[in-house]
């Protein structure tokens, strides 16, 4: 769901992955394109994702270089709205983005290709459960968290059985916005690991204005900070 730190977290472990030296893309899947704006990157007409998925057109020719060195994004726009229905009438339409990214795959153009997935359940977000190999599920600390985790699994579930992509895997949770002034910030993250184990990162995610600040100046969190 929207509000997770979903787009936050994709664009920022991008810009930590790259900080490296690892050659990083990531795909924005997001019709409101806030990956894709984070990155200094203006609202497209063209070259983005939307063509690679409904017209055709080769992904690596979509892939745009960023500001950021070895960070590169394939870029999304508001087209991606109407793209879920398009792309349900076509008769491989859970396979639309694997397809696209298979050229990736066999180049080996990148050490990482993350994903930016939209908020809501639907083709986008199935075409990218298909694509991948891992999900990084970011979890707000809130009182319903373990609930949208249940959804996650049941629809990561549904598409390993369709068999869409029976190798995909939740790798990793991570928990954010948690507040250290509340008792139900810890709670929830207790529960969740209680559910999950290992697979909940040691790591959270605080709440703090400086990561909402931080895109309205254009910078990662780590520019932000320096």
């Amino acid at each position: 769901k929207g509000g997770v730190g979903k787009t936050t977290t994709a664009v920022n472990l991008s810009c930590a992955l790259a900080e490296r030296s690892l050659r990083i893309l990531l795909v924005d899947l997001d019709p409101q394109a806030n990956s894709t704006s984070a990155l200094g990157l203006q609202e497209l007409e063209a070259d983005t994702i939307y063509d690679s998925l409904l017209g055709g057109a080769s992904i690596a020719d979509k892939v745009l270089p960023t500001r950021i060195k070895h960070l590169f994004i394939v870029p999304a726009n508001l087209d991606l709205a109407g793209a879920e229905v398009e792309i349900a009438r076509m008769s491989d339409h859970l396979t639309r983005l694997a397809k696209a990214l298979s050229i990736l795959r066999m180049d080996q153009t990148f050490d990482f290709v993350l994903l930016d997935c939209p908020p809501s359940l639907g083709i986008l977000m199935t075409n990218a459960l298909a694509a991948a190999d891992e999900i990084l599920t970011p979890i707000q600390c809130e009182y319903f968290a373990l609930e949208g985790l249940v959804k996650i699994v049941h629809v990561v579930e549904q598409v390993r059985n369709s068999g869409a992509n029976d190798q995909i895997e939740i790798g990793g949770i991570v928990m954010t916005m948690f507040d250290s002034r509340t008792n139900l910030s810890a709670q929830v993250v207790a529960e969740v690991r209680q559910h999950f184990g290992e697979r909940v990162y040691q790591t959270v995610i605080p709440r703090t204005v400086r990561l909402s600040e931080a895109p309205s100046f254009g910078k990662s969190i780590l520019e932000y900070d320096s």
